[in-house]
């Protein structure tokens, strides 16, 4: 019973296949990786600028205020 056999063996080389796709499809090249740690900086340096903006915005008002009463 060769077939019987074989059903195992078949069945494992779908499943390393399967798994290698899926690894291959996931791996991302250095450019890629680059280009998002990119965006992900610029996005915290947006928003570090804003809250910073933020503050002073606060803080000037605040001054102004004190001087008034």
């Amino acid at each position: 019973m060769p077939s019987a056999r074989r059903a195992p063996q078949l069945a494992v080389l779908a499943l390393c296949g399967a798994l290698g796709a899926s690894s291959l499809a996931g791996c991302e090249t250095t450019q890629e990786k680059a280009a998002a740690q990119r965006a992900q900086s610029e996005r915290i340096l947006e928003a570090r600028a804003k809250r910073q903006a933020q503050k002073k915005k606060h803080r000037h008002q605040h001054k102004h205020e004190k001087g008034k009463g």
